[in-house]
């Protein structure tokens, strides 16, 4: 038996139990998960918005090389939270799910079909020796055959469904304001303020929210993916009218 507290009796492989039912290794990657930089996103009347905070933490850093959002296919779009190489190793592995896809079938992939995939690697690397969880979270998205379609993925292989979900740091604080204030029919403008008021209510007492560390992308009936310009979320956010 090792010495020292519970836990570390079984939390030195992913695939050991503990008596209460835990998978240390696991709940060590939603850990990592949790200290990432908020994304969010939610459905709004006619599309998806997708909003993500970037780590800026020196001015010698290019805003634009901190990876986020990845675009997996021409309908589909992720965000991380939590280990960026591990985000990219799976972002490979969906955009190659994808291709196949198209590939085979002549078709684009369904949103929940190629999520599923993903999922179900994830949760490969909980189950055997010699691997340990990839510790990322994602969310999502994008519009296909059965409309508009928004998932989060977890460290654990789980998935599920949402209309408007956060992930990273203080995710509960913007999925409380998400459960009080998201409404199906908002408007583009709408949802580019709720979002940004997500990734406000998850940021430290002291901080403060800088637009140049923002970055937003949607996708409406057109089934296009649109960047909104800095400039842009400023004028949305000066314009508190519906």
């Amino acid at each position: 038996m090792y010495p020292g507290s519970q836990s570390s009796n079984y939390d030195r492989a992913a695939t050991m139990f503990s008596p209460d039912g835990r998978l240390y290794q696991v709940e060590y990657a939603s850990k990592i998960v949790s200290q990432g930089t908020m994304g969010v996103a939610c459905k709004y009347s006619d599309g998806l918005l997708f909003g993500a905070e970037k780590k800026v933490n020196s001015r010698l850093l290019i805003p634009e090389s901190v990876e986020k959002m990845f675009v997996v296919d021409d309908h589909i779009l992720a965000i991380s939270a939590g280990l960026v190489g591990d985000a990219r190793r799976l972002v490979g592995i969906a955009r190659q799910k994808a291709q196949e896809n198209r590939m085979y079938y002549d078709e684009a992939i369904q949103i929940e079909n190629l999520v599923k995939e993903v999922s179900n690697i994830m949760q490969v690397f909980t189950q055997y020796g010699g691997m340990r969880p990839f510790g990322i979270s994602f969310i999502v998205g994008g519009i296909d055959r059965t409309g508009k379609r928004l998932f989060e993925t977890e460290p654990s292989g789980a998935l599920a469904e949402y209309h408007a979900i956060a992930i990273g740091r203080n995710r509960n604080k913007a999925m409380d304001l998400f459960e009080k204030d998201w409404k199906e029919n908002l408007s583009r403008d709408a949802a580019v303020r709720l979002c940004v008021k997500g990734i406000e209510s998850g940021l430290e007492e002291k901080e403060k929210l800088e637009v140049k560390r923002l970055e937003f992308i949607y996708i409406d009936s057109a089934k296009q993916f649109k960047p909104i310009s800095q400039d842009e979320i400023k004028s949305i956010l000066n314009n508190k009218k519906e």
